[in-house]
């Protein structure tokens, strides 16, 4: 697992309140819902590679 390290975040109350309601909605704190939605709008950015998929690790 990477190292995680610690970031000061000044977020807006409303924004806040919203990520705390998805996060409850995932079943995710609300440290772990502000890293995956990080982590997914990079990918899509191109920013980080793709996760590796199962098929991936089987050659054929």
């Amino acid at each position: 697992m990477s190292e995680k390290k610690a970031y000061p975040l000044r977020i807006n109350a409303e924004i806040l309140a919203a990520a705390q309601r998805w996060a409850d909605d995932e079943l995710r704190s609300l440290n772990a819902q502000i890293e995956y939605v990080l982590r997914d709008a990079l990918r899509k950015a191109g920013r980080l590679p793709s996760p590796r998929t199962s098929t991936e690790d089987d050659p054929e």
